[in-house]
């Protein structure tokens, strides 16, 4: 398996990037997220996995060795090939897929482009053990927060605001401050809405 490449960027897209390493330019399927984490600089080094099948040999990169890691997790499930992991890891970033399985957030995995409802419960069965075990999560802290996130959904549901706009903002609230209080987060959801 090719562990990394490390060399000069040719081309760079959101869903790829070519990568010179001794006169032989990789092809390499990169998430959103990578991209993002791309450096301005013309030489640079991807943490890679190599999926190979009958038809076609293809490179995965990473800029991160914990996206490859939860990348081949995301493998590992039934239902998930490696299209659909890119696309979890374009839409959201590492820390809040695992964070998604740890708690036991259907809906957060769900609302990526391409997973069911049932996919979703798949993902989470599969590998919330794996997850807490690996990043060493707190069970509890999340559930906690995950529980006061969801009472201050349903109370700004209940003051007539619409779901997605308040779970954008509550999210960014709980990042901010992780042990909000269900008071606090409504108040400070309010202030945003």
């Amino acid at each position: 398996m090719i562990a990394h490449l490390q060399g000069k960027l040719v081309e760079k897209t959101p869903t790829h990037v070519i990568i010179d390493c001794g006169g032989v330019g990789y092809h390499v399927n990169i998430s959103l997220y990578t991209y993002s984490l791309l450096p301005n600089s013309d030489f640079i080094k991807l943490f890679t996995y190599l999926q190979i099948k009958e038809d076609a040999h293809t490179l995965f990169g990473f800029v991160e060795k914990s996206e490859r890691e939860i990348f081949k997790l995301l493998l590992s499930v039934s239902g998930i090939g490696a299209n659909i992991a890119r696309t979890m890891l374009s839409s959201l970033d590492p820390k809040q897929i695992t964070n998604s399985i740890a708690s036991a957030d259907v809906m957060t995995i769900q609302s990526i482009k391409g997973i069911g409802s049932k996919t979703a419960q798949r993902v989470i069965l599969d590998l919330k053990d794996k997850v807490l075990k690996l990043y060493d999560i707190d069970e509890v802290s999340i559930s906690k927060s995950n529980t006061n996130r969801d009472e201050a959904l349903s109370a700004l549901e209940v003051l007539g605001f619409v779901r997605k706009t308040s779970e954008r903002i509550v999210e960014k609230i709980i990042n901010e401050s992780p042990d909000s209080s269900v008071e606090y987060i409504i108040k400070q959801a309010l202030k945003n809405l």
